[in-house]
């Protein structure tokens, strides 16, 4: 039996209970051997999980795992950065291997996790970081390890994308959307990680390991996130054939690395287009691979454990066989261009005065800054304080339109900032 202790009895801890508890005969079959948690770390051991435990494995004090030679895998659900950061460090230090679903402490210090378990020789899987229950960390490492990645682009921030489901098929605003995702249980009193792309940026930073060896600072990637989305805009974006997402986005370009998190118009014929709800998809192309398509539940219970479970699973299988996990890996740290450096087609809503000679003024700035117009929309009704003028551009730099941008706001004409959304015709 492969021994292993349980810190953090919420809800992804119990799906992880109720895994092992059912699938127990199947696990051991796979593994070699059976699977078991023998001790249960959590402040609150009162609430009733609808989960039969012996009481005699609970305990407040998550010493009594990390400090048991019996136990070689600690399991971290607790989330946040401290005290999870000091339990897994000191399970590392005891030669103790560790799983962990635990994105934002991997993405602010995975650095410093991950040396110190390459140093004391110990595995640190962290398969629900990303995605929920899509194996795409094992996907990634095992099954693209020929390839060269290309790029990423991914949905993976399931509260964000019911969101978007809803402003897409219902025509609700941002706030409106948003209530119905807290009444549906998929977002939170504060919102802030899921819909200003905090959340998303952090699961970028592990994508970003794996997929091209780079450690990058959190600072360092563009996140832009969805709460100043407007429904008109995302119909004026289904006017042109696109749905809007909002993306992870990873491209490694004439030998430079880009890494960023936005609204993002994709076509209406790719598959990220069709992902809908809660549910979470990850686009990937390898050199030799091609494009691939990864899509599934990207939270709650049972996806999360899953993930977990896949972890244990793979650390058990090495202890039982006697071999040294396979986890180690390659990395260093990495830089990322700055946004003003990327290039791309965009989707710009101007707000302005009903007359003519308007979308004139605005093309010459346009052009003056290299910026050519790909499509027009023009509505004449009047909207508030102006009518809009919607325009798709060809590829710019960022740079560029930023500083077009910066001068067509300042003109008399205009009655509102201008509205930017960027495009990405290279989905499927």
């Amino acid at each position: 039996m492969i021994r292993a202790g349980l810190i953090g009895f919420g809800t992804v801890g119990t799906g992880v209970l109720r895994i092992l508890k059912k699938n127990r005969s199947i696990i051991a079959e796979r593994v070699g051997e059976a699977i078991e948690v023998v001790r249960v770390a959590d402040q609150d051991l009162k609430r009733n999980r609808g989960i039969s435990l012996n009481r005699s494995i609970l305990t407040k004090n998550p010493d009594e795992i990390l400090n048991d030679p019996g136990i070689p895998i600690v399991i971290e659900l607790i989330g946040g950065i401290e005290p999870a950061k000091s339990f897994i460090l000191k399970a590392i230090k005891n030669k103790k291997h560790v799983v962990t679903a635990n994105k934002a402490l991997l993405a602010e210090h995975g650095a410093e996790i991950f040396s110190a378990a390459a140093k004391a020789g110990v595995e640190v899987g962290f398969e629900a970081s990303v995605a929920g229950g899509i194996p795409i960390i094992k996907a990634i490492r095992e099954g693209l390890v020929g390839n060269q990645i290309l790029s990423i682009y991914g949905i993976i921030n399931g509260t964000s994308n019911y969101i978007l489901t809803q402003m897409s098929e219902k025509g609700l605003g941002f706030q409106e959307a948003l209530s119905l995702a807290r009444k549906k249980g998929y977002a939170e009193a504060d919102p802030s990680l899921d819909v200003d792309g905090i959340d998303a940026v952090h699961k970028l930073v592990i994508l970003l390991l794996f997929s091209f060896g780079r450690m990058v600072r959190l600072k360092d990637i563009y996140t832009e996130g969805i709460r100043n989305l407007s429904s008109l805009d995302i119909e004026y974006a289904r006017e042109f054939g696109y749905r809007v997402k909002l993306l992870a986005i990873a491209r490694s370009h004439k030998g430079k690395l880009e890494a960023r998190v936005h609204p993002t118009m994709v076509p209406l014929s790719s598959q990220l287009a069709m992902v809908e709800g809660a549910y979470n998809a990850v686009h990937i192309s390898g050199d030799a691979s091609g494009p691939l398509i990864f899509s599934g539940q990207g939270a709650g219970m049972m996806p999360a454990a899953s993930a977990v479970v896949s972890d244990l699973a793979d650390i058990a299988k090495s202890i039982q066989m006697g071999l040294t996990p396979a986890g180690s890996f390659a990395w260093r740290a990495g830089l990322v261009s700055p946004i003003e450096q990327i290039s791309g087609r965009y989707y710009l809503r101007f707000t302005v005065v009903d007359k003519p000679g308007v979308l004139a003024q605005i093309s010459r700035i346009l052009g003056m800054h290299g910026i050519s117009i790909a499509q027009v929309i023009q509505k004449g009704q009047a909207e508030g304080r102006g009518v809009p003028v919607v325009i798709l551009t060809h590829d710019s730099t960022e740079k560029n339109l930023q500083s077009a941008l910066k001068i067509t706001d300042k003109l008399a004409v205009i009655r509102a900032p201008t509205v930017l959304l960027r495009i990405e015709d290279r989905v499927m």
